[in-house]
């Protein structure tokens, strides 16, 4: 599916079956709204699926796997070179969020979007973009072009898992150098100093977070992308993976199933989704604050509340993982919970409490 056509079936979400969801919330004998957060996320499901009775038992998590040339700048604490190792250890399970995915009943789906080489098991010729992005400090990441294409991948995978009957979709990613794209994102698109929204990533010294602020710096001079143009701004400082995700958040409205944000990076592509297609804020669920400088900060911009806050900043979808199980815990108090009126036959308990 072209991007304009997932646009153009991205409509409002259900209010009629939020409605019936809440009706029912409060029915339910238990003190009222006393699952705070999780039972709004319940009702929000309830609105993207237009039905106030649903399924969210098969899962999936999409991690959109790319490099990202920005590296040759110092950036990070490990080479280019661990992309294509961890990529490929997702196809063997051997990943944090592949162990969390299994335990949590999810289906992992890494996507070979742009890593610099083959990867065995993973890469599909159809879906890979580019072999990595250019250096954004010394030009544009990708042509546009490129970049379309990125965001159509990412559509065209959520459109794949729906026809396979998945409920629900978690986002993660893999790509060395892709918290320095997303920091740059950042900083633009909300003018912020580059020094507010830039963390130490996988443990950078001192000296690597300065050379990592000042890369973030110099791709924005470099490349002055046009900040009412999401398309542009992915091509010029950003990567084919968070083009990927920005294409899954789409697909996910297209397709009328909740998409699951991870961390900054995630989040960075939830942002850039809401800017070309305003709408798509309705489908998208956040799951914990990253520990990363700006992981609270951007969902503030999205006017979203986090379910989860550990500390965590590991990336691979790790986070949107481990909010499927309070997920399903929610949704089983809500859907198997008697209510006041099936106990006693009297729901005035229930409303005064």
């Amino acid at each position: 599916m072209k991007l304009f056509e997932a646009i153009e079936k991205v409509c409002a979400i259900d209010e009629e079956a939020m409605k019936k969801t809440k009706k029912q919330w409060l029915s339910i004998a238990k003190p009222l709204f006393s699952l705070g957060k999780l039972e709004d996320i319940i009702t929000k499901i309830s609105g993207i699926k237009g039905a106030s009775q649903y399924s969210i038992e098969k899962k999936a998590l999409i991690v959109m796997c790319a490099d990202n040339g920005v590296v040759e700048e110092g950036v990070t604490q490990t080479g280019q070179e661990v992309t294509a190792v961890v990529t490929e250890n997702f196809s063997r399970g051997l990943t944090s969020a592949c162990i969390m995915s299994k335990i949590a009943g999810v289906d992992i789906f890494p996507v070979d979007i742009g890593v610099s080489v083959d990867v065995k098991g993973v890469t599909d010729k159809k879906i890979k973009v580019a072999y990595g992005t250019r250096n954004i400090v010394k030009g544009a990441a990708m042509t546009r072009e490129q970049a379309v294409s990125a965001i159509e991948a990412g559509i065209n995978k959520v459109i794949e898992l729906r026809d396979k009957g998945y409920d629900i979709i978690a986002t993660g990613e893999m790509g060395i150098g892709n918290t320095t794209t997303s920091s740059a994102i950042m900083s633009f698109l909300f003018d912020l100093p580059a020094e507010a929204v830039t963390g130490r990533g996988a443990g950078l010294t001192k000296e690597g977070l300065r050379k990592k602020v000042e890369a973030v710096k110099s791709a924005i001079d470099i490349n002055r992308p046009d900040r009412n143009d999401s398309i542009d701004v992915i091509s010029k400082i950003g990567g084919l993976d968070i083009a990927g995700l920005t294409g899954v958040f789409i697909g996910g409205g297209a397709c009328h199933v909740p998409i699951v944000i991870d961390g900054f990076i995630s989040a960075i592509s939830a942002v850039l989704a809401v800017r070309i297609c305003p709408r798509i804020k309705d489908y998208i669920i956040a799951s914990h604050v990253s520990k990363e400088p700006a992981g609270k900060l951007v969902l503030n911009k999205l006017g979203l509340s986090p379910i989860i806050t550990a500390d965590m900043c590991l990336g691979e979808g790790t986070g949107a993982v481990a909010l499927f199980p309070l997920l399903d815990m929610a949704y089983g108090v809500y859907s198997q919970m008697h209510t006041f009126q099936n106990w006693n036959g009297d729901e005035t308990y229930h409303i005064l409490e």
